[in-house]
Formats: structure tokens, C-alpha cells, sequence
């Protein structure tokens, strides 16, 4: 394809800068320790300090790749697939997640909801940040609330937050990684004082695995 079909392409969502894909165990949340297979879309402006994908922020080093191509990768794999970045609301969802229902698979993501909404969604996962707060419409989808927990002061974050998303979504806490030592106390009794929240860690890590 000629460069500017690609571009107009990606704009409309039918290639998306693919990262990368991996099938693993799903590390975070509510679907912690259950198989899903990963897409990473490249592009994210959110720029969280502390961000432990920052290759990913820029759309540009990763390939646009055909949403056909990726739902056949995801579709051999698992029954449930994870849109993940990067930030993947930059782009347009509809294509990719109307091609992975069609093959009859759960789809989620996990979002800063920073972008307006698109596409379908069996699960959405909201993860705000301060650098750029969600949308609206993402508070109103959220089935989950995940906050990450870098210094005392996210615990107020968190409340904000939580004042904001859908009565229904579940609502997480997680210990930024480089603090977990610090924060995971912090974190415990937090939750034990503040039975609404549950605690979330990323097993992956502890378990070596993507």
C-alpha cells in the first residue's frame, strides 16, 4: 500500500500500529491469573512517569498492521483478547473489536480513558491518570476501576476517581511497581479501612511471565 492509503487507513481503524501480541496470563484486576491473549497498540500522550511501556509511546516505531491479520494471530490463540497500549482510545476501536466479536471472542481494555470511546467492549478497564483525566463517556463504561498507587497522595486520586465512574464498576488499588515495598502496606490498610476497594498486584511480574 502506498503511504498515504496506510495512513488513511490507520485513521479509520482498519490498521492499527501494532506493538506487539503475546498470549499469557492476564497479571491485573479482576481477571487476574485467567489466559488472554494481548494486543498492544503503539501511540500514547498520556506520558506517565512511571510508565513501564514508554516504547510504545510512539505510534510511529511500530508497523501498521491490518486488522484482519491481528484478529487471525489473536483468534488461534485465546477466547479472550486484551487491547492494551500505548493508549489504545487514540484510535479508532470499531474495526478491530467488531472483526474479534464476529469470531465470537471476549474482548477488553485496559484504557486511561483519556480519548473518546470506541468500539465494543465486554470489558472495560479504566485506569486514569493525572497527566490527562478520563472522559466522561470512559467513567460512565468502566466495569473496573483500576488506580495505581505511586505516593500517599494517589489515595486521594482514587477517591476522586471513584466519586466519578458507574455506580457497578469494581474498584481496584496497585501498587506502582518500583514502590510496591513502600506502597503495599499502605495499600492493605487502606482497603482493610475501606472495605469498597479491593487490592490489586501485578502477578505477572512476580511470576516472570509478559
Amino acid at each position: 500500500m502506498l503511504k498515504k492509503e496506510i495512513q488513511i487507513a490507520v485513521e479509520k481503524g482498519e490498521m492499527l500500529p501494532l506493538m506487539e501480541e503475546f498470549y499469557t496470563i492476564q497479571g491485573e484486576g479482576y481477571h487476574t491469573g485467567t489466559a488472554a491473549y494481548f494486543i498492544r497498540v503503539g501511540g500514547c500522550d498520556v506520558g506517565c512517569h512511571w510508565c513501564d511501556v514508554k516504547e510504545s509511546w510512539n505510534a510511529e516505531l511500530h508497523p501498521p498492521t491490518g486488522v484482519a491479520t491481528i484478529v487471525n494471530n489473536a483468534a488461534a490463540h485465546a477466547k479472550t483478547i486484551v487491547v492494551t497500549g500505548g493508549e489504545p482510545l487514540t484510535w479508532d476501536m470499531q474495526p478491530l473489536t467488531a472483526a474479534l466479536k464476529e469470531r465470537g471472542l471476549k474482548v477488553h481494555i485496559e484504557t486511561s480513558g483519556a480519548y473518546p470511546v470506541t468500539g465494543i467492549w465486554d470489558w472495560f478497564c479504566l485506569s486514569p491518570k493525572k497527566t490527562k483525566l478520563p472522559v466522561q463517556e470512559a467513567y460512565n463504561a468502566a466495569h473496573e476501576l483500576k488506580v495505581i498507587i505511586h505516593n500517599r497522595h494517589d489515595f486521594l486520586f482514587a477517591e476522586e476517581q471513584a466519586a466519578k465512574v458507574n455506580d457497578n464498576a469494581i474498584l481496584f488499588l496497585q501498587p506502582e511497581w518500583s514502590k510496591k515495598e513502600q506502597m503495599t502496606p499502605l495499600i492493605v490498610d487502606y482497603v482493610m479501612n475501606n472495605p469498597k476497594w479491593r487490592v490489586s498486584l501485578q502477578t505477572h511480574k512476580y511470576l516472570n511471565i509478559p
